[in-house]
């Protein structure tokens, strides 16, 4: 472990720090040994050459090696080394190149990592090679071709390519020889790193026409024993100096071109010979320097061949002939350059190179969307450079547009509106006038007009609906918006423009002025004063949205306010009792039996619906104790007989609350005499409801809203059920069109918005609710409504909120009907259920009853939770997920 922990330590410290960690770990779930051995061998040795005996070095038994399957770890997939599994000998697997494994490098070691099994034992053998002398220098290239010109002078230095050895230390290049001679010597710089650069100084003057040529041989030679070595042959070709100029083979040379030559079509070649040999005889051609510049650019020269070419537009209108100096320059490496001259002369023939010219001379960019038929928009001109037939020219209008084309002299064209335009469907037009001449092939141009539309006011603001319902709740903040009418123009600018109004009304006697405004710019109708649903329920008016085009064009659109129900009226106590501030004394016999009628409290609430729906209860514990009050009735009935620890006097406090959120209430106190004989009984204000009793006014009045009510609900039971059979989506019944709905009180109250229905049915024949949830506002989580034996309202946490958990578009599970029926002294509910073919129903037992149904198709179980109660029978259904 030590010795491998040495080795580490040469690594990079993030290799260092993962191998420690790998120790560390096999040391704590193993009994791991580690050792490290080293070797040496030379490079280039042959295949099974022995490199040491393992299992002698690190002590390992030879007979347990194959056993505990020893071997060598990692690698590729043919590795360098192979171990004798059965003596733990390491040899040679496959020819070793020292400089392929480790180029230039000083030291070369190869980390070897073997491990036996049972127990773990991992061993690292380190393999150093050592460098043999096996590689002689070489050169880039074999020779080396230089060119030098006689007029050099002696000093003169050429850098030379290095010779590179793959060995390394003393077997790279120590040396470099050159064959002696008279007009070279070697130089060699130490440039270090093993690198040495030899240069070739020149120490006599050169002489051409002495020695064309010269051949040197260039050895470098390394540090090994026996040296190796490695030639290169230096060429060195003798240049001669520029004496001698070019001379071209006429002096004027003539062309003739056609005017529609495209780039790169050879003109003429001029050629020029020099005597001088190599550089100074190559040349190259180029213009002279007096060229004019628009001629340059009509042409392009070769500076090999002597090729002109067309490199611009070469039009015969523009110029018939072109004269051409052509500056042959001899480009050597001496000094001066030698150069001659010629001229050339270039004639340009005519042909049908001009296409006809457009021109508008006179365009109204914007027509009025109302224009005449004929109306001259722009008029334009055509031009043809071109004679004869080339120059007969043909104009027409190339896409679809309203508009045409008429000559009025000769090239001389009018832009006409052809039909009726409308902005609104087109609102600009881009109209491409092509023009052809006669040439063959012909040729064409085109001028593309953009004419605008403008507006005129020809289209009425428009409301997206002919009749507008807004509902906004009582005693709304005055300034709050009712509703934001809305009316678009097509029309553009002050065309589209559109202010908002309202419509006088003489017909209509409520004061609008004083009730609300509107925001002529945005539409928004704002409230001026707050609404009192008891005063007002609905009210009617019109919105006229007029632009500001001339003349002004106007729509209406008729606006339905419905005001909404809120719970800011608290409950009244009828006659003969008064609310709390005085008692009212009611008398009763102390032989009365339990349910012995008391009195019966009466109240009203101004609010409608649940709003105005009243419970009744006793707020003082003590009365609880010998009188329970009917929740929904009012009625105060003893709960048993009066006993000598009875109290003689019993005040009682009846607590009247409306179902409104929050709850309003009203308060009444009766004090409550116990008598000996109910002759004794006498009280100003009692009255005992009595068979035989005739009809008061009021009970006239509760009976013709009883039964308008009830010929109210049937009617919407009647159209909520024949609504709910022909929906085909499956969900909770869900409308859009208005909803009427009747209260106990007699009141109706009208609703557009999106509701969910649930209908419910009473025991209490006298009241038949459509019981409305807003579907923005479901009811709240876990709130589930009871009425008790004694007919208290109750509120209890039992449940969770389920309905939002049924599938949107699952949400109806049955129609259902509920029937009451007597069974002994408890009244039981039952249910009947219309199921779909995908549906199945089944009923748990317990109490309360669970009526559940199980929609296949979705996986899901919903259920409806039945109560039962002794005394009345109120129920309430849930769906359960």
């Amino acid at each position: 472990l030590l010795m491998y922990m040495e080795q580490s330590a040469r690594l990079a410290s993030t290799e260092r720090w993962k191998c420690v960690a790998y120790v560390v770990i096999l040391a704590a779930f193993w009994s791991v040994a580690a050792a490290q051995i080293r070797y040496s061998i030379s490079e280039e040795v042959k295949e099974g050459t022995l490199v040491g005996n393992i299992a002698k070095d690190l002590g390992i038994d030879k007979a347990s090696l194959k056993e505990r399957e020893y071997r060598i770890v990692g690698g590729s997939a043919e590795p360098l080394f192979r171990v004798n599994k059965e003596d733990g000998i390491l040899y040679v697997n496959r020819k070793v190149d020292r400089e392929e494994i480790c180029e230039r490098s000083n030291a070369c070691i190869i980390n070897l990592k073997t491990v036996l099994e049972n127990p773990l034992e991992i061993h690292y053998v380190a393999i150093e090679v050592l460098d043999v002398n096996d590689h002689p220098p070489t050169f880039p290239e074999k020779e080396k071709r230089l060119e030098i010109f006689e007029s050099t002078l002696p000093g003169a230095r050429f850098q030379l390519q290095a010779a590179r050895d793959p060995d390394g230390g003393q077997f790279t290049v120590q040396q470099y020889r050159l064959t002696p001679n008279d007009h070279f010597r070697l130089e060699v710089k130490d440039r270090g790193e093993d690198r040495k650069m030899p240069f070739l100084i020149l120490q006599k003057a050169l002489d051409r026409e002495a020695i064309k040529e010269h051949r040197l041989m260039l050895t470098a030679v390394d540090g090994g024993r026996p040296a190796k070595s490695g030639t290169m042959e230096i060429i060195i070709r003798v240049l001669d100096v520029n004496d001698n100029s070019p001379v071209f083979t006429k002096d004027v040379y003539t062309a003739s071109l056609n005017e529609n030559s495209p780039p790169g079509t050879l003109v003429i070649r001029v050629n020029a010979t020099d005597l001088d040999e190599g550089a100074n005889g190559d040349i190259i051609y180029s213009f002279g320097q007096e060229l004019d510049t628009r001629v340059k650019n009509k042409f392009d020269i070769n500076p090999r061949t002597g090729d002109i070419t067309v490199a611009g537009v070469i039009d015969f209108e523009e110029n018939k002939m072109y004269e051409i100096d052509i500056r042959v320059e001899a480009s050597d490496k001496g000094q001066p350059p030698m150069s001659a001259h010629c001229k050339v002369l270039v004639e340009v023939l005519d042909v049908n190179d001009n296409a006809p010219e457009l021109t508008v001379t006179s365009l109204h960019s914007s027509v009025r969307e109302d224009a005449n038929v004929g109306l001259v928009v722009a008029l334009l001109s055509v031009l043809d450079k071109d004679g004869g037939k080339n120059g007969q020219v043909s104009v027409h209008i190339k896409n679809e547009v309203p508009f045409k084309l008429e000559t009025n002299y000769r090239n001389y064209y009018s832009l006409l509106v052809d039909r009726a335009l409308d902005r609104e469907t087109v609102s600009a037009y881009s109209v491409t006038i092509v023009a052809s001449d006669g040439g063959t092939p012909f040729l064409t141009s085109s001028a593309v007009l953009s004419i605008l539309i403008s507006d005129v006011n020809d289209n009425p603001p428009l409301f997206s609906e002919p009749l507008i319902n807004a509902y906004i709740g009582e005693n709304m903040q005055v300034g709050a918006i009712i509703k934001t009418v809305t009316a678009t123009d097509v029309d553009i600018e002050q065309n589209g423009h559109v202010k908002y109004c309202f419509l006088p009304n003489d017909a209509n006697p409520l004061p609008l002025s004083s009730m609300i405004n509107i925001n002529s710019e945005t539409g928004d109708i704002i409230s001026l004063q707050s609404f009192n649903y008891e005063e007002l329920k609905t009210f009617q008016f019109k919105v006229q949205a007029t632009d500001s085009g001339v003349p002004p064009l106007s729509s209406n659109v008729t606006v339905n306010v419905f005001i909404l129900d809120e719970n800011d009226n608290s409950p009244t106590i009828l006659a003969p009792y008064s609310e709390h501030g005085s008692v009212n004394s009611e008398s009763i016999p102390y032989s009365a039996e339990a349910g012995y009628f008391v009195a019966k409290i009466r109240a009203v609430d101004a609010d409608s619906g649940y709003n105005a729906l009243l419970s009744y209860h006793l707020s003082e514990p003590k009365g609880n104790n010998l009188f329970r009050m009917g929740t929904s009735t009012g009625e105060i009935r003893t709960k048993r007989r009066m006993s000598d620890n009875d109290l003689k006097t019993h005040p009682l406090v009846v607590l009247v609350s409306d179902n409104g959120d929050p709850s309003l209430s009203a308060t009444v106190s009766i004090e409550v005499v116990v008598v000996e004989s109910a002759a004794d009984i006498q009280t100003q204000f009692r009255h005992v409801p009595m068979k035989e009793e005739s009809f008061s006014d009021l009970n006239l009045y509760l009976l013709i809203a009883i039964v308008s009510v009830s010929a109210i609900f049937l009617l919407s039971l009647i159209t909520l059920i024949a609504v709910r059979c022909h929906r085909t989506d499956g969900g909770l019944g869900r409308y859009s069109t208005p909803m009427i709905t009747t209260h106990p009180d007699g009141s109706w109250s009208y609703s557009k918005s999106t509701q969910q229905y649930d209908v419910c049915f009473s025991s209490d024949t006298l009241k038949s609710d459509v019981v409305v949830f807003p579907a923005a506002f479901p009811p709240v989580d876990g709130e589930l409504i009871s009425i008790n034996g004694g007919d208290t309202f109750t509120r209890t946490q039992t449940l969770p909120n389920l309905v939002n958990s049924v599938p949107h578009h699952r949400k109806k599970i049955c129609s259902c009907s509920i029937c009451p029926h007597r069974d002994g002294i408890d009244h039981h509910i039952l249910i009947g259920f219309s199921l779909n073919e995908r549906s199945s129903l089944t009923q748990r037992t317990g109490s309360p009853s669970v009526l559940c149904y199980k929609e296949t198709s979705y996986h899901r179980e919903f259920c409806l939770l039945v109560w039962k109660s002794k005394d009345s029978l109120p129920y309430a259904p849930f769906l359960l997920d």
